[in-house]
């Protein structure tokens, strides 16, 4: 699937352009003694993918994947490329789907990212996220790291191709998933619950302002501090 990104790039491996402009994308050349970290995650993880390797400087390899992973679709078509061991192991991986699965599309829709809640098609409904997610969880921990799971953070009022409570309905199915296999919960819509005014980009805009994604970087830094221990060799 090839829908027009929002806010960012396209979906998959990011341009050249973007990944020179981009600071996400930096090219990270790792301390060996310490361990290293994958986010894999949307824009929305994009954003806060900087200003979390800096606050974690000195302490992590924090890498992210090359692109933005989409859907949960997307997410098991990629996810073989992502963990290859040649590519290196890795120690944590802090990991994101729902706001592409959540959304409705409609081919004609000018909007960006062709969003469109009211004659667009549903990307996934909850039951075929969820079963996405139990079959990307089983992928992840094949790699023996220790993972995260970011809840998705809210759907503002206004946003053209999403509803609002749908974050909801998406992250109690993901939870329930990753209760079952152990995996850890950093709450992300919780820091952002009600506070989409202060921190979107613009009116119904899922995305953050560079203040929200220092926000969002102080709990992703915070969580993964906290479980890095948690790996067994």
């Amino acid at each position: 699937m090839g829908w027009a990104q929002e806010g960012v790039i396209t979906p998959g491996k990011a341009s050249m352009k973007v990944r020179k402009s981009n600071p996400a994308f930096a090219r990270v050349v790792d301390d060996p003694a310490l361990p290293r970290v994958l986010i894999i995650g949307d824009s929305i993880s994009i954003s806060y993918t900087a200003p979390t390797r800096d606050l974690l400087q000195g302490n992590v390899n924090l890498h992210r994947i090359p692109g933005n992973a989409g859907h949960t679709g997307m997410g098991l078509a990629g996810l073989p490329k992502w963990l290859d061991e040649k590519k290196g192991t890795w120690d944590l991986i802090y990991f994101n789907w729902g706001l592409w699965d959540l959304c409705y599309r409609n081919p004609k829709s000018k909007n960006q990212g062709n969003r469109d809640k009211v004659n667009g098609t549903l990307t996934h409904t909850p039951e075929v996220y969820a079963a996405n997610l139990e079959k990307i969880v089983k992928g992840l921990k094949k790699s023996g790291a220790v993972l995260i799971f970011a809840t998705t953070t809210p759907v503002p009022e206004g946003e053209l191709g999403r509803k609002v409570g749908d974050d909801l309905v998406y992250n109690e199915a993901a939870m329930e998933v990753m209760s079952r296999h152990g995996v850890k919960i950093s709450d992300l819509h919780s820091v952002m619950a009600g506070k989409m005014n202060q921190y979107g980009k613009a009116p119904g805009d899922v995305h953050f302002t560079e203040e929200g994604a220092a926000v969002l970087a102080r709990a992703v830094a915070e969580s993964i501090e906290a479980n890095l221990s948690l790996r067994k060799d």
